[in-house]
C-alpha cells in the first residue's frame, strides 16, 4: 500500500500532536513534518514535498488563504485540506477558489479527515457535508439561467457525490461501472457549468437538487 505523506500546518502544538496521533493509526498515512506558521509551511512544502498539507486558516506570518494563493501561483504539486474552526461563507469560498482540495471543520468527526486525505489523494475534492448543508442557506452560488435538466440517473449520482462518495462507491451503490459514473459526472459538470466535485456539490445543495 502506497504511503501518503502529510504535512501539518497549525499554530497550536497540541492540535498538531492530536492530528499526528490520529493519522499515525492509519497504515497508509505518514506525517513527515509539522509547522506553526504560513512561512514555515511554504518552506516545508518545498523541502519535504508532501502529498497532502493539512492547513489551518488562522496562522501567524502568513495565513492559510495566503498559503493557498502561494501554492496556486507557484504550481506546487500537493493537495491541501483546510482544517479550521472557520465556517464563514466568505472564507470557505475564498479557500475553494484558491485551490483548497478539501474543507473540514475541526469540530468534525476525525473519520472525515481520514476520508478527506484519501479522497484528495485520489484526485477528487472533499467538502464536509455539514459545510455543504450550511451553504444551502447561503448565496455562495447564484442560480444559473438555462441550466439543462439532469437525468434521473444524474440526480442519483449527484446526491451520492454530495455525500462524499468515491466514484467506485457510487458505482457499487448504483450497480453500474466506474467508467459509467465518470461519464455521468462529466455530463453533470457540463450541464451545471462547474469544473469539480466541490462546486457541483455546493451547486446541487444551493439549487435544491438534493436534500440534506
Amino acid at each position: 500500500m502506497a504511503q501518503i505523506s502529510v504535512l501539518l500546518a497549525d499554530d497550536h502544538m497540541m492540535v498538531r500532536e492530536g492530528i499526528r496521533q490520529l493519522l499515525e493509526l492509519e497504515d497508509n498515512i505518514c506525517v513527515i513534518g509539522e509547522v506553526g506558521n504560513g512561512i514555515e509551511c511554504i518552506d516545508a512544502i518545498y523541502k519535504l514535498r508532501p502529498d497532502v498539507v493539512i492547513l489551518d486558516i488562522n496562522m501567524p506570518k502568513m495565513d492559510g488563504i495566503s498559503v493557498l494563493k502561494r501554492i496556486k501561483e507557484t504550481n506546487i504539486k500537493c493537495k491541501v485540506i483546510v482544517l479550521t474552526f472557520y465556517n464563514e461563507l466568505a472564507i470557505i469560498q475564498d479557500a475553494v477558489q484558491n485551490g483548497a482540495n478539501g474543507y473540514i471543520l475541526k469540530e468534525a468527526d476525525s473519520a472525515l479527515l481520514i476520508k478527506a486525505i484519501n479522497v484528495v489523494t485520489s484526485g477528487e475534492k472533499y467538502i464536509q457535508p455539514a459545510i455543504a448543508a450550511m451553504l444551502r442557506q447561503s448565496k455562495f452560488i447564484e442560480k444559473q439561467k438555462g441550466v439543462e435538466i439532469l437525468t434521473k440517473r444524474e440526480l442519483e449520482i449527484i446526491k451520492l457525490l454530495v455525500g462524499g462518495l468515491y466514484n467506485k462507491e457510487i458505482a457499487d451503490d448504483l450497480n453500474i461501472s466506474e467508467k459509467t459514473v465518470k461519464n455521468h459526472i462529466s455530463s453533470i459538470f457540463r450541464k451545471i457549468n462547474v469544473s469539480d466535485r466541490t462546486q457541483a456539490a455546493v451547486y446541487a445543495i444551493k439549487n435544491n437538487l438534493v436534500e440534506i
